[in-house]
Order: C-alpha cells, then structure tokens, then sequence
C-alpha cells in the first residue's frame, strides 16, 4: 500500500496546508523526541513548532533530490537547536555579568562533565549489580515517582520493607558515589 509520504510532499502546490498537516503528523513526535534530548522537555514543542513553521516559511527552497523530507525537518529543526543553545548560553552570560560573578571556566565545566559521567558509569554499574527487588524498589521511587507504599502495594510487600530496602540501597548508593569522588 503506498502513501502520501511514501512519494516526496508537495511543498510548492496549491494545497499546503494539507502536505503540511502529512508532515507534522508523520514526523512531529519523533523530532519531538529528538529535540527533548538535545533541549529538554520544556523547549522541544516550542522548537517542533518552530521547525514547521520555518519549514512552511522555506518550503520553496525545499529539494526531494537532494534529501527526503524527514532529513530536511531534521536539519532545520538542528539548526534551530543551536540556535537555541546560544541564546541559552548568551543569557546566562548576560545574568552572571549583572551580577557580578565571572562565566565559569572551560576547564571547571569540562572536569565537572568529566565527574559527572564518571559517576554516572558508578551508578549504572551499582544499579546492575543490585538484587532486582532493591532495583525496582529505587526505579520505582525514583523514576516512576512512587511514593514508598505505593512501591509496596506495586510489589505485594509491607511499606516498612520498601522503605528499609530503600534506606539500604540509597545508603549504599551514595558511599560508591563518595568513594569514586575524591573531593567529597
């Protein structure tokens, strides 16, 4: 069976609006994902709005033999990325200027990512060794927001389990992290 999208879009006919209406409802949430990760949840609709609209504003310049529609979305919709990450950037330089602290160094933010993703490898490292039980009680707190005895009617236990495993596991959690942080 052959679709609408299975051929290039028709950008530059009479029926825009439609072709547009395919696009976003083809690519609008995958892009969405993309751009949650480049940006975080609060700026990506904003950014797959603007890629549609900035897509619509350059529909006449699009090329399907130069690239597929998705491809085209998704390089505008990085361009803007960018775009947003400097303006981000800009502002905050702005805000610490007015008031008086000096931009952080390059080399702080790079030995802080460093860290940070050395912890991060600790942690997913500790998760994996812990008995699925432990696992899913943290998970389940931390992740999916569960209270403790919401944890512990999940799992068929008593609240005061869930909350002495997870006393035990964030304890354990927390010395692999200070042991693996040599400043701490």
């Amino acid at each position: 069976m052959t679709t609408a999208l299975d051929k290039p879009p028709d950008l530059r006919g009479p029926d825009v609006t439609a072709a547009f209406a395919e696009l976003f409802d083809a690519h609008a949430r995958q892009l969405r994902g993309y751009l949650a990760g480049r940006v975080g949840e609060s700026a990506a609709d904003d950014l797959v709005a603007e890629t549609f609209l900035v897509a619509l504003k350059r529909r006449h310049s699009y090329d399907p033999e130069r690239a597929p529609v998705k491809g085209w979305l998704y390089g505008i919709a990085t361009n803007l990325v960018r775009e947003h990450q400097r303006r981000e950037t800009r502002g905050r330089r702005a805000v610490l200027r007015a008031v008086g602290r000096p931009e952080p160094d390059h080399g702080n933010r790079v030995a802080a990512r460093v860290d940070a993703q050395r912890q991060a490898e600790v942690l997913a490292r500790a998760l994996a060794d812990l008995r699925d039980e432990d696992r899913d009680a943290l998970l389940l707190t931390s992740w999916a927001g569960l209270t403790p005895a919401e944890v512990a009617a999940a799992l068929g236990e008593n609240d005061s389990t869930v909350r002495s495993r997870l006393h035990r596991v964030r304890t354990k959690l927390q010395a692999l992290l200070t042991e693996e942080t040599p400043d701490a």
